[in-house]
């Protein structure tokens, strides 16, 4: 093989490789939020209650009675995906993090059983690595997509609650599984979160809740381009959550 067909096949890929890149930047967008993400709220007959409907009673009177906690966007708590992978042919942790999530949990505190939970909701757009690069292909058409509207938010649904009984006062923990339907990308799947919880005070609930997916369940893809390799099917997601109740 000449020097000029080297030159050409070379000059080629490298023609190719910034246009992919040149694609995934500004296929990202911007990464900000289309809209101010609300607190959803729990459904009049829900699901997720991990024991029989709550007797009627006054919010909280003598800490008796069902409370609503709010995990507010933009605040402290935090959502978090974490993925293995190569970079320049070594091995690196990528971590995503976001403070736009918000949540709610209506509980007696003298009876967990009747707990109930709202939807999750995050802003997937917003989610910040250790790349401004990085950032944009997750917002692009191959991974999240989540710079088109359609796709900007994950939600996960509770459907059942397991392990959550009995009270809780302050400077006490409990530890449960949520079990619900995740969508991301448009695509649902039912996961189930280990969670531990702490009341800190009269008002303030905190804690993380964790599991792990697969990215090709949510038809997750890599974008093609240089330097990254082996990244792993496997994605750790957790909430750190601080639920404040008025």
């Amino acid at each position: 093989m000449n020097r000029k067909v080297i030159g050409w096949i070379v000059g080629s890929a490298f023609a190719v490789g910034v246009a992919a890149i040149a694609w995934l930047w500004f296929a990202g967008g911007s990464g900000e939020p289309s809209t101010e993400l609300t607190t959803p709220t729990i459904a009049s007959s829900p699901t997720t209650q991990a024991g029989e409907a709550p007797t009627t009673s006054a919010d909280g009177e003598d800490g008796a009675g069902p409370r609503s906690f709010v995990i507010e966007a933009g605040g402290d708590s935090v959502a978090t995906f974490e993925i293995d992978e190569e970079l320049q042919g070594s091995p690196k942790r990528v971590v995503g993090t976001t403070n736009e999530v918000a949540g709610q949990v209506s509980v007696d505190l003298t009876d967990l059983s009747s707990a109930q939970f709202s939807d999750i909701v995050i802003n997937a757009r917003t989610f910040a690595t250790d790349s401004d690069r990085r950032d944009r292909a997750i917002r692009g058409p191959v991974i999240l997509n989540s710079a088109s509207d359609e796709f900007e938010f994950v939600t996960f649904t509770p459907t059942s609650i397991d392990g959550l009984s009995g009270s809780l006062e302050v400077g006490g923990s409990v530890e449960f599984i949520v079990t619900g339907d995740i969508t991301i990308k448009g695509t649902t799947q039912t996961v189930s979160f280990d969670v531990t919880a702490t009341l800190v005070d009269d008002s303030t609930i905190e804690g993380t809740a964790s599991t792990q997916v697969l990215r090709s369940d949510f038809e997750i893809g890599i974008p093609s381009v240089p330097g990254v390799a082996n990244v792993a099917d496997e994605v750790a997601l957790s909430l750190d959550f601080t639920a404040i109740s008025g």
